[in-house]
């Protein structure tokens, strides 16, 4: 397995390598993963980690594309070519980027590609403000579809990207497996009263939660506009962000500060995976403002799973999942968007009812069981077996 991203960190894309590893080596495969010298160790039975050369001066690598990760993808790759060569793989199976070497290593040892497909290598270059440059997204274009024509089959984290998948080659089978293994490594004792506690809060404050990255696809300007509109009808509600790097935090620190927001808005830093199950218990609502792209964000899975509403922007990032059976959705608007807040503080009853049926499709439809069902479909069109297929679980 190729993955070009810091293994392991508490962000999207790790996370989904993470869980695929375990479901991986729980159907009783053996995976050695190539991967970034950054991020931390980690072990579990039948899986061996081989982290690749770090190039002079780079110490962090930021989500998405950039210089740093040119110098990281070649060093990844000889790294990649070395244990090829070593060793005797039934597979392999690479992650973003990683796909252009994983086809090229596959067809050099005469074996089966797997390509996880968590995002469209053009969009990306979109959502990150990277290029504007018509030949370098033509370059992305050509090598996604180069990648998902030399590939057996394509695991896919949202229908957006298996329209994409079909779009290239109807002839290519796409998995869909969101980011949502299930509820085993959720944790039962999770209370808010702790982190309410640590930052000051009262229990009948009305809390906002959000929790991720600080990119500029997430929509914080969006929710600082919103939230400048909601403490002016509701100035008891309170708005806490788990996430960002330091850089970052100072920068949407200022943004909320020129809003008037001031104590409105609380920022509780990077957390632990560990810790976000309390960030979200401890919440009356959860916000996922998000304004650009079309993958679903990995956290509007925990989301779900937490029981607490959703209020979330009506674009197709969100409505893949969501509908508004089980999250309040919105115009992707300051306006809408507050009024959405406003309108799960002001009736909690709606509310709870609303976050009790976001548990309830995240307890059926997202279980682990047919996390591992999916992954063990990817692995029989890997291996050239017909599948058992599920409607539905196939794209």
């Amino acid at each position: 397995m190729i993955a070009p991203e810091p293994f392991f960190e508490p962000r999207g894309t790790p996370f989904s390598e993470f869980h695929r590893i375990r479901a991986l080596l729980e159907l009783g495969h053996t995976v050695d993963l190539v991967t970034y010298p950054f991020g931390q160790d980690v072990t579990m039975p039948g899986l061996r980690v081989f982290r690749c050369l770090r190039p002079p001066f780079i110490h962090e690598v930021r989500i998405g594309p950039s210089l740093p990760k040119i110098a990281l993808d070649a060093t990844l790759a000889l790294t990649a070519v070395r244990r090829a060569l070593s060793e005797r793989y039934d597979a392999i199976h690479s992650h973003e980027e990683a796909g252009i070497l994983g086809v090229l290593l596959a067809g050099l040892l005469g074996v089966p590609h797997l390509y996880d497909m968590h995002s469209s290598l053009p969009q990306q270059l979109t959502n990150f403000a990277y290029t504007r440059s018509r030949i370098i997204t033509r370059a992305f274009e050509w090598m996604e579809r180069l990648v998902v024509r030399r590939s057996r089959v394509v695991i896919v984290i949202c229908p957006q990207l298996a329209d994409t998948v079909r779009g290239i080659d109807s002839g290519v089978p796409s998995v869909l497996i969101e980011n949502a293994p299930g509820a085993g490594d959720a944790r039962t004792d999770a209370s808010g009263e702790s982190v309410r506690a640590a930052l000051g809060l009262t229990a009948s404050a009305p809390l906002a939660v959000y929790t991720g990255t600080f990119e500029a696809y997430q929509g914080l300007d969006l929710l600082f506009n919103a939230a400048a509109l909601v403490v002016k009808a509701r100035p008891d509600v309170r708005f806490v962000l788990a996430g960002g790097r330091p850089e970052q935090i100072e920068h949407a620190r200022a943004e909320a500060n020129a809003r008037g927001l001031g104590s409105h808005v609380i920022f509780a830093g990077q957390r632990a995976a560990e810790e976000i199950p309390d960030y979200l218990a401890a919440a009356d609502l959860l916000v996922s403002p998000r304004s650009q792209g079309t993958n679903t964000p990995l956290k509007i899975y925990q989301y779900l799973r937490s029981g607490r509403p959703i209020v979330a922007t009506r674009l197709l990032t969100h409505t893949q999942v969501l509908d508004d059976d089980v999250a309040v959705l919105t115009e992707a608007s300051a306006e809408g968007f507050a009024e959405g807040i406003l309108r799960a503080v002001a009736d909690p009853v709606r509310a709870r009812e609303i976050g009790m049926r976001a548990k309830r499709l995240a307890d059926t439809k997202y279980s682990y069981e047919a996390y591992l069902n999916r992954t063990r479909q990817a692995c029989a069109y890997l291996e050239g077996k017909q599948a058992a297929l599920v409607a539905g679980d196939v794209a």
